[in-house]
């Protein structure tokens, strides 16, 4: 196949050529889908489309965010989304109880704030409505059931090839073409499953934290969550209000943090507080409040790392646990603390500090990851090890060849929507000065 000419393919890349593209220049784009799909080699039935926008792959948040940002600058976008709806963590995959773990005014997306009737937390069903409202004010509609399972750099192109597998339909797949690629997956894509001698062969019921839903079924039980986390501490909670008999494994240090602090959110008063003062100073008035309204935590089983919430928070993206209601259950005994797990055999747990217990059923509060590796044939921006990229915020967010990272950040939704708004700006630079826009 021959391709077009350089000033061609730099005309075929921009929105402003569309009415030339479908006469001249879009021919090389159709000439290239044509083998695509006729090619000997190629077995599936394919489809071939030219994008003018950017392609963002997921309808999370992140997604949302950047989509919006650039329709307000008048650029349109495709969104690949491999669910069935918007934001399909949060509507799929959350418990009933959750909410948001920080005020409402550090959660907003950008160019809509949140209703002045909601709660300080909102829940996760008002969160998800206010993306549907979100994405119905900008227009923004994704293509459901589309799991992107290759995106690369064409080199010959100049252009980022985007394949997607339409969901329960194997054999078909349709492949996007465009200048721009925005990775918006988030850093919870995938479910981690930790490996736990025994687990495989544990004879009650094993289940993430992504397919629980309340504490009804566990009335009860014995239930021991593994993972420490936000998600575990408010499962416990949650397993404790359903007369279950939740036990909690604690492998690793943790910083538990009352959820506000002399009178508003423990957030809200560490972004005040950075304002004035280093993050090590920030972190001694944070556990020194928290020591006086929560006392030695460590005498229960949960030892504080060395380095202070905001510090790690900063290192390595461990989140610090802000309790709403799981610690007094812990001091109360109705939720007992054990260390990490030996092995597992038929119902029986075995403890690194020799304990043994029976228990009925096992919540797996392990977490997530990122999948971008599994999909994006790209290691400059985004790292083999974990899938999120490799310059710390905020530099983590461009790429080279119009590649974007958005909700990799590990700063949560504000980071979200910083990135957004840079990704956004970027692009419309880039056609301002080419006098595209």
């Amino acid at each position: 196949m021959d391709h077009w000419s350089e000033s061609e393919g730099k005309r075929v890349h921009d929105p402003i050529f569309q009415p030339r593209i479908s006469q001249n220049c879009r021919r090389p784009v159709e000439e290239f889908c044509r083998e695509r799909s006729t090619d000997a080699a190629v077995t599936r039935s394919e489809r071939c489309t030219w994008v003018p926008g950017p392609i963002i792959v997921g309808a999370g948040p992140s997604g949302l965010a950047v989509a919006a940002c650039l329709k307000e600058k008048g650029v349109d976008s495709l969104i690949l989304e491999r669910s069935n709806c918007i934001a399909s963590l949060w509507q799929l995959k959350t418990y009933d109880r959750l909410s948001l773990h920080l005020p409402r005014q550090f959660c907003e997306l950008p160019l809509m704030p949140f209703p002045a009737d909601y709660p300080i937390y909102p829940s996760k069903e008002k969160f998800v409505a206010y993306l549907e409202k979100y994405a119905a004010q900008f227009g923004i509609c994704p293509k459901y059931n589309h799991v992107v399972v290759r995106a690369e750099y064409d080199e010959k192109l100049l252009l980022w090839r985007v394949r997607s597998q339409l969901t329960g339909r194997i054999e078909e797949e349709v492949e996007y073409i465009s200048r721009w690629l925005v990775v918006a997956t988030g850093e919870n894509a995938e479910v981690v499953q930790p490996e736990i001698d025994g687990l495989k062969e544990f004879k009650g019921t094993v289940v993430h934290t992504s397919a629980y839903k309340t504490g009804c079924a566990f009335a009860g039980k014995r239930v021991l969550v593994v993972g420490c986390g936000n998600s575990g501490m408010e499962v416990c909670l949650d397993l404790c209000d359903h007369n279950a008999q939740p036990h909690i494994v604690v492998r690793d240090t943790v910083h538990i943090l009352p959820r506000e602090m002399l009178g508003q959110s423990t957030f809200g008063l560490s972004m005040w507080l950075l304002k004035w003062f280093p993050v090590h100073v920030v972190d001694r008035i944070l556990l020194l409040v928290a020591r006086t309204m929560l006392g030695d935590t460590a005498r229960l089983g949960l030892k504080r790392p060395t380095v202070g919430p905001l510090e790690l928070k900063s290192l390595s993206g461990k989140t610090p646990v802000l309790d709403v209601g799981t610690f007094a259950k812990i001091r109360s005994g109705d939720i007992k603390v054990y260390p990490g797990i030996k092995k597992i055999s038929g119902r029986q747990v075995e403890f690194l500090d020799t304990r043994s217990e029976d228990f009925d059923a096992i919540v797996l509060a392990t977490g997530y990851k990122s999948n971008v590796p599994l999909w994006l044939k790209d290691r400059e921006l985004f790292s083999d090890k974990d899938g999120l990229p490799r310059k710390a915020f905020p530099n983590g967010w461009k790429g080279e060849r119009g590649l974007y990272s958005v909700g990799l950040t590990r700063r949560g939704l504000m980071g979200t929507s910083i990135d957004a708004r840079r990704i956004a700006h970027d692009i419309e630079q880039q056609l301002s000065a080419e006098g595209k826009l």
